[in-house]
């Protein structure tokens, strides 16, 4: 299968496959990326005629499309990947990503680019490791944070935060940075508190998350809006780039170099890139 390129999505809507209304529904929803759900939204009793549903859907127009797989340890496991390859996914979600292996299986299996979920503690721990996965056929397109297992993993209590997880998210973000990979924050549970999402949206891009994975299409617009550089920084990113001549040299009050400069300049690109 030929692989596109595609901006890393600042919106990216878990969906059930096993919920045909909702999967109509999501080609007309503004989400950069949509993913068919095979793992936990998905009964046992389910699961054939969701894979069924995947691959019957052609796409949602120029997206890209993932499907999450039941876990490696999973009786799902083979059958989900076979289902990937003969759809028109362009992507394949790996849950519970801890080594390499899973990713290079699912991507040789799928014959589609990986987004491997990192879930737990050993995931973290070997982040590193796992982002720098490669092999012939084998491509990691990017790694999603699931916060949910994540703070079950750690034994975090109800009342924790994503305060508690801090460090973890922050180490997954340093993974995918230095392999060049999208990265993706958690799912928002409180599907009702839109100020909330808006808040860990906010939290999400200053990490330098790339986007958020989300569970209901209200969410969309929020996130979106969050993850977008505003006119404010788009104007400031135009004004530093036809400002600088080269060298070390001062701009209003601080000093810039190419590095600010290229900064500004990837500002401008990813706000480009999706309009």
């Amino acid at each position: 299968m030929s692989k596109a390129i595609y901006a890393p999505p600042r919106t990216a809507l878990f969906l059930p496959a096993s919920n045909p209304r909702a999967i109509e529904k999501a080609q007309g929803l503004a989400a950069d990326m949509v993913i068919l759900d095979l793992e936990d939204a998905v009964k046992a009793e389910d699961k054939e005629s969701a894979r069924e549903a995947v691959r019957a859907v052609e796409g949602f127009g120029d997206r890209p499309f993932g499907v999450r797989v039941n876990a490696k340890d999973s009786d799902h496991w083979k059958a989900d990947l076979k289902a990937v390859k003969k759809s028109a996914a362009t992507h394949v979600i790996v849950p519970k990503v801890e080594t390499a292996e899973a990713i290079t299986y699912a991507a040789l299996y799928a014959d589609r680019p990986v987004l491997a979920m990192i879930e737990t503690a050993a995931g973290v721990m070997n982040v590193g490791p796992i982002a720098s996965t490669t092999g012939w056929g084998v491509e990691l397109a990017g790694l999603i944070v699931g916060t949910n297992d994540l703070a079950a993993s750690l034994k975090l209590p109800p009342a924790a935060g994503r305060a508690q997880m801090a460090l973890s998210l922050q180490l997954v973000v340093l993974a995918a940075r230095a392999r060049e990979l999208w990265v993706l924050d958690g799912v928002f549970n409180r599907l009702d508190d839109a100020e909330g999402l808006a808040a860990e949206c906010a939290e999400g891009r200053l990490l330098g998350f790339d986007g958020k994975s989300l569970i209901h299409p209200n969410q969309i617009d929020i996130a979106r809006a969050a993850f977008d550089p505003n006119e404010a920084e788009l104007e400031e990113a135009r004004a530093l780039v036809a400002a600088f001549s080269g060298g070390a040299e001062r701009y209003k009050d601080a000093m810039i170099e190419e590095m600010h400069v290229d900064r500004a300049k990837a500002l401008l690109a990813r706000a480009g890139g999706h309009n």
